[in-house]
């Protein structure tokens, strides 16, 4: 099945069910913190999808990967404040563990996609060559960057 669109990523959508869960968290937290590490913790796990959403169909291959880079950023950012949050005893440390090793997951699939991003661009504009035997990308992110180029009009320059 061809991927045309951002929902139909799987990295999307499980980063999408991630902010439902956190935000449910935060407001349980004490008052003060909810406007503060509370309104943090909302914000970055709502916009590393979001980031992804917002140049999926670009059809320039550096957006995206830049917006991939983005998104990573956010969800690293994320599992930084829930860690803060368990060290103030807002979270107990197993479901802090529980959603740092989903985030985890998350920033694994945004790395896949971003080496299939950077296989659309000729070598001599890749961040990093292809490392002979290594190439473990899931076929997943390969049709998904397939899709969205030939959705629009395959134009894949920086």
């Amino acid at each position: 099945m061809a991927v045309t669109r951002v929902e139909d990523l799987q990295v999307y959508q499980r980063m999408c069910d991630l902010p439902i869960e956190v935000c449910s968290q935060a407001r349980r937290w004490p008052r003060e913190e909810r406007f503060e590490l509370g309104s943090q913790v909302r914000r970055s796990s709502n916009s590393a999808p979001a980031n992804l959403a917002e140049k999926q169909s670009d059809r320039h291959v550096r957006n995206r990967i830049e917006r991939v880079n983005r998104a990573r950023g956010e969800a690293l950012e994320t599992i930084h404040h829930l860690y803060i949050a368990r060290l103030k005893g807002y979270l107990c440390a197993d479901e802090c563990e529980k959603r740092r090793e989903r985030y985890q997951a998350c920033v694994r699939m945004l790395n896949g996609l971003e080496r299939a991003y950077e296989r659309l661009l000729p070598e001599s504009q890749r961040a990093w060559p292809d490392a002979g035997g290594r190439k473990r990308v899931a076929e997943s992110a390969d049709a998904a960057v397939r899709a969205t180029t030939e959705s629009g009009d395959g134009n894949a320059e920086t």
